[in-house]
């Protein structure tokens, strides 16, 4: 409770249910350490926290930027609220020094691993939403993701890298990008892949 006291502090919101925000910071792994502990790990609310954070950043990129069309629009908002954009944001709440972690967990450094932190970013805005309703969860989402909003890039730039490779290697040598899986580490719900790219059979890279 006292790391949910400490983020409700930092958050500066009112905060009603102060067993929600605790689960919100719980990950399954300090659950199974301590099942009789805890109200539950965050998973539920990071399911919910998604569909927030999803129509928070739509219904804003929709008003400013009247002129794009869908495809613009879903990419500015994958920017945002994919894993990476997520984390970025996280990570500048320091959320991760919040979340309740198992030793192991902990101990493998998973306090920075971003899919980890944009999971506890959703739960977060699952339970405030369930806590403080949709207005005062929306603006709360806005001003954190503020910077990111405000980063209006240009169309131009707005492709993901895999199509900016394909782009470039159909270019340079007549041939799409091959992927292949190396590794897959983890639990199911939290796996880790590692994954080779190669153009014309060269490897170009291995990314995690």
């Amino acid at each position: 409770m006292e790391r949910a006291e400490r983020l409700a502090e930092q958050l500066g919101l009112p905060i009603g249910d102060l067993a929600l925000l605790t689960q919100s910071l719980t990950h399954s792994s300090w659950v199974h350490e301590h099942p009789e502990e805890s109200p539950g790990h965050n998973e539920r609310l990071e399911f919910l926290g998604d569909a927030v954070l999803n129509l928070a950043i739509s219904e804003t990129l929709f008003v400013r930027h009247p002129d794009e069309d869908e495809g613009l629009l879903s990419a500015r908002r994958a920017a945002i609220v994919s894993a990476s954009g997520l984390a970025t944001i996280a990570e500048r709440m320091d959320l991760g020094s919040a979340i309740a972690l198992g030793e192991g967990e902990a101990a493998r450094g998973a306090r920075q691993r971003p899919l980890l932190l944009a999971s506890a970013f959703e739960a977060l805005a699952g339970a405030l939403m369930l806590d403080l309703g949709w207005e005062r969860t929306r603006d709360w989402i806005l001003g954190v993701a503020a910077p990111e909003l405000d980063d209006a890039l240009p169309p131009t730039e707005l492709k993901s890298p895999k199509s900016r490779l394909q782009e470039y290697a159909q270019q340079r040598h007549g041939a799409r990008p091959d992927y292949r899986l190396v590794e897959a580490i983890g639990p199911d719900h939290e796996k880790l892949f590692r994954i080779e790219v190669l153009v014309d059979g060269r490897a170009l890279g291995v990314g995690v």
